[in-house]
């Protein structure tokens, strides 16, 4: 099959793998920087086009789209999924989990367990925002932020407010959540495949910081999940419309919780941490669901 990478990193490990293992399947894969598309949105023939060559010989695109590029990134992937291209995550899917205060509220609709959250606007409601939350220590999360920027731990009424009133001064949208104490600065990545959690790992925060986000130094090892871990990271991903994904859960005195959902989940620390081809994994889900040539209705925007 002809398979495309949409990303603007050739050369970060997940891209680099997904090509190599692609490729070693008997697939032609070719890397594709959405920020190079152009889209011609014309009656019957939507299409992509990329150094005048137009793209919808495709029969399927593997999404990469960075958080900086998300408005511009998930329209070039809806041209090629109305041109009948199959794309392993849907841009709809995408935008969703990217809107942490969209699916914080769809987390809450399907009864999946989370950090009691809160959002507000008025700056009369900061001290009511606060112990919604059951006050501090709490986490103030920027609503763009990614691998761990702009996301602060607040241990104090006063520390928490002087935040809250910066990034409102700066017009930055925040949620307000509660800080989970007992998870001891851990959480657990599960990588999404379909219907599977195809591996997981234990990612701990460097001492003296409670992000886990190994790009922020933390660090990582295998884990093994109960069966309510991989059912809430299933349906995690299930609710956010996304094939491939990466869940982040921690462990608390009710269960597992729900962080985040990426749409874009890196390679190098999960293969690295258990051993597992998780790329293999993304290729062999495509070669179930795809038939070469076969394209797919059109319309669905």
């Amino acid at each position: 099959m002809k398979i495309g990478v949409l990303s603007r990193e050739p050369d970060s490990y997940s891209t680099r793998r997904l090509v190599e293992i692609g490729q070693a399947r008997g697939h032609v894969v070719e890397v594709i920087n959405p920020l190079e598309c152009y889209i011609n949105i014309a009656e019957n023939q939507p299409s992509v086009h990329i150094e005048n060559r137009i793209l919808n010989d495709l029969d399927a695109i593997i999404p990469r789209i960075g958080a900086s590029i998300t408005f511009y990134g998930t329209a070039v992937l809806r041209q090629f999924e109305m041109a009948g291209v199959y794309c392993v995550n849907e841009s709809l899917a995408i935008s969703r989990a990217r809107d942490k205060l969209r699916a914080h509220q769809l987390f809450s609709r399907r009864d999946i367990g989370m950090p009691v959250t809160g959002f507000a606007h008025s700056t009369g409601h900061t001290r009511e925002l606060i112990d919604l939350v059951g006050g501090p220590p709490l986490v103030i999360k920027l609503l763009e932020g990614t691998q761990g920027r702009g996301v602060i731990l607040a241990e104090t009424h006063k520390a928490a407010e002087s935040v809250i009133e910066a990034f409102r001064n700066l017009k930055a949208f925040f949620l307000v959540q509660e800080f989970i104490k007992e998870a001891g600065g851990a959480d657990i990545r599960c990588f999404v495949v379909g219907n599977k959690v195809v591996a997981a790992m234990m990612r701990q925060a460097q001492k003296g910081d409670f992000r886990s986000n190994l790009h922020r130094g933390g660090s990582f090892q295998t884990v093994r999940i109960s069966a309510e871990e991989r059912k809430t990271a299933l349906a995690a991903a299930r609710v956010m419309g996304l094939r491939v994904a990466g869940v982040d859960l921690v462990r608390s005195n009710r269960g597992p919780l729900v962080l985040e959902v990426n749409s874009s989940p890196g390679l190098q620390g999960i293969e690295t941490a258990t051993g597992k081809e998780v790329a293999a994994t993304i290729f062999q889900f495509i070669e179930k669901n795809v038939k070469p040539n076969q394209g797919r209705e059109r319309g669905r925007g």
